[in-house]
């Protein structure tokens, strides 16, 4: 069995504690950026400006008005997500001629990429066909 060093525990610390300070920071980002929206409402309805809808509903909402379509996003990501399994895999059987015990683990992480990736595409399927049902509802047709 090995040992490990503090080294390698200093490591570890500083990798999760990198992935946690990202995950906070992006959520102190969200509450900042939904704290500036409030306050320009404020300012709106103190200063006696007349609001439209329109405007309101841009203001307050929860994707700032990007219409940024999932689909779109799902399938760039498992088309970027198969060549990277395939790489994964094309890296293990080139380390695991020189260091054997390699060759299963990394090939095993690029079934793991792949199949995200296949998932990530399916994704895209399923909320695609959900963008088409929303855009062909009775709603949109008044």
């Amino acid at each position: 069995m090995q040992s490990f060093s503090l080294g390698a525990g200093l490591a570890a610390l500083a990798f999760w504690g990198f992935i946690a300070s990202v995950v906070v920071a992006g959520i102190w980002y969200d509450i900042r950026k939904r704290e500036a929206q409030h306050e320009t409402v404020r300012r709106l309805v103190e200063s006696g400006q007349p609001i439209d809808d329109k405007l309101m509903d841009r203001l307050l909402s929860l994707d700032s008005g990007n219409r940024d379509r999932l689909d779109r996003a799902f399938k760039i990501t498992g088309m970027i997500m198969l060549p990277a399994a395939v790489g994964l895999a094309i890296f293990g059987l080139v380390l695991g001629m020189q260091y054997p015990d390699t060759k299963l683990p990394l090939l095993g992480v690029s079934i793991l990429v792949g199949c995200i990736g296949l998932g990530f595409l399916v994704a895209a399927k399923i909320a695609r066909r959900w963008y088409l049902a929303d855009s062909n509802s009775a709603f949109d047709q008044i």
